[in-house]
């Protein structure tokens, strides 16, 4: 529990280092935010692939953190001596290489950074036993050891360079020395968190020496503090602890609440992710479903779909989304099925790379064409969590729904109707929440401190018999994708159970 000072109560800073900005916030223990504190990034985008500067990390970082500590200041209240500790998240798989000393040799390669995809192997990664998706760091560490700079592989294969994911830079920045990382950022990296210690086949493989990859701790870990330089340029004081955080999803995860066995939290912004807790880690043959560590016991597996409100903007572009909620409104079920990807490809609940959007039936105009979106997306979410019970995982617990699109209420209640359980909005799902969180909890349980932090949110209840209108198309739904050979008849079968 957090202490009362003469100058105010304790705070916890979380950040969040997304594609697009920082953001830091800072709350107490009762999980009210009283700073925020925000910064744009910009990126390089050439091709397949996608960068930014690490430099402009910390600069935009410590503008972030100079915001929220203002604003926290109130009624002449220094807010920087009241901070116990923070925590930051940072998009899962992004990193860069620098040296002894911590200077960056590479710029920062993000997350969906997709250089390696043309010489990709599959088999090459399951053979030493830890299977990778392209834009994951091990094939991209792979390319830079093929096409990067003679000295730059050179400095690579004599350990000279080390690996340090988003966040830790940021940390290495504040402390002024290098840090451990957490087994959540660690995990695509080659990181197997059964055994808790780096997968050797894949350092073999590479060639690279152990020492290249930092120290891996568990989340809410003590990893430093902040030193002198980092509290000049941060505005945060010397001595503050920083503690290991999770990546952005995980971190949207703590903030939702979903910490239980049972619980999911379901992502809904340009493409939809299902995140949730189980009693022990889920193997999926088809690798679309990886499971994380919880801080706590247990796993956080989870999955991501190319389907989700990103396609809206494509297929109906300037749409007013709250007059076409109204007339899809009007069409339950619309007058036919589709699949709604914007791109090729999908990767969950099945893998297919030649995937593309398709539709059959006859919609009457657009309003019933934009209600068949909405939908289908519910519709590839039912079907996400059949593929999880089918692989052991528990889906009777509570539903959490975040990400943009939940500023839909109609598409909310739709989702409620097809999946037939509640669903919670909750309080607060700030990545940079969900750190202030796990910095709160530090070594200590993370259930329980999330349980005093998190307040209630809002709940959305399916309405009665609503699911029926839909049993129907969900069916032809799956049929479509059964016959196209994109599912199994397993999880066809499994699909229709809970139908």
């Amino acid at each position: 529990m957090g202490t009362q000072h003469p100058t105010g109560p304790d705070l916890w800073a979380g950040v969040d280092v997304g594609t697009q900005s920082i953001r830091v916030m800072l709350c107490d223990e009762h999980g009210n935010v009283v700073g925020r504190g925000a910064g744009q990034l910009s990126s390089s985008r050439a091709g397949t692939r996608h960068e930014q500067d690490p430099e402009q990390w910390w600069l935009v970082f410590c503008e972030a953190s100079r915001a929220a500590l203002q604003e926290a200041d109130s009624a002449g209240r220094p807010a920087a001596q009241r901070v116990r500790a923070l925590a930051i998240c940072a998009t899962s798989g992004t990193f860069l290489l620098a040296d002894a000393s911590g200077r960056p040799q590479t710029t920062g390669l993000m997350y969906d950074d997709a250089r390696a995809a043309a010489d990709f192997d599959a088999d090459r990664w399951r053979s030493v036993g830890h299977p990778a998706q392209p834009t994951w760091p091990l094939p991209r560490l792979a390319w830079l050891l093929e096409h990067g700079s003679p000295e730059l592989r050179r400095e690579m294969g004599a350990g000279q360079l080390g690996l340090r994911h988003c966040g830790d830079y940021i940390a290495e920045r504040l402390t002024g020395h290098r840090v451990a990382t957490d087994w959540s950022h660690a995990l695509k990296t080659g990181y197997d968190a059964g055994k808790q210690a780096w997968a050797t086949g894949p350092l073999d493989l590479l060639g690279l020496p152990e020492r290249f990859l930092p120290e891996v701790v568990r989340p809410g870990s003590t990893i430093g503090s902040v030193g002198l330089a980092g509290a000049e340029h941060s505005a945060f004081v010397a001595g503050t602890p920083i503690r290991a955080g999770m990546t952005d999803g995980c971190a949207a995860q703590i903030a939702a609440g979903a910490l239980d066995p049972g619980s999911w939290n379901s992502v809904l912004g340009t493409t939809l992710v299902v995140k949730g807790v189980s009693q022990q880690p889920l193997t999926d043959p088809a690798g679309v479903v990886y499971s994380h560590r919880h801080p706590d016991q247990g796993w956080l597996p989870g999955g991501a779909s190319s389907v989700g409100a990103g396609v809206i903007e494509q297929w109906f572009p300037g749409i007013n989304h709250e007059l076409s909620d109204a007339s899809a409104a009007k069409y339950e079920p619309a007058g036919g099925i589709l699949y709604p990807l914007a791109g090729r490809g999908e990767r969950f609940p099945f893998v297919r790379p030649d995937a593309a959007a398709f539709h059959s039936g006859h919609f009457t105009d657009d309003d019933d064409r934009y209600a068949a979106v909405l939908q289908a997306v519910a519709y590839v979410e039912k079907l996400t969590y059949a593929h999880l019970r089918r692989l052991g995982a528990a889906t009777d617990g509570r539903h959490y729904i975040t990400g943009g699109a939940t500023r839909s209420r109609y598409w909310n209640q739709l989702r409620a109707d097809i999946l037939g359980v509640p669903l919670e909005l909750p309080f607060s799902a700030e990545p940079a929440f969900g750190m202030a969180v796990l910095a709160a909890a530090g070594d200590g349980p993370l259930n329980a401190t999330a349980r005093r932090m998190i307040q209630p949110g809002t709940l959305v209840p399916p309405r009665p018999a609503a699911g029926d209108r839909f049993s129907s198309a969900y069916a032809d739904f799956v049929a479509a994708l059964t016959t196209r050979g994109w599912i199994d008849e397993d999880l066809s079968r499994n699909a229709l159970e809970f139908a």
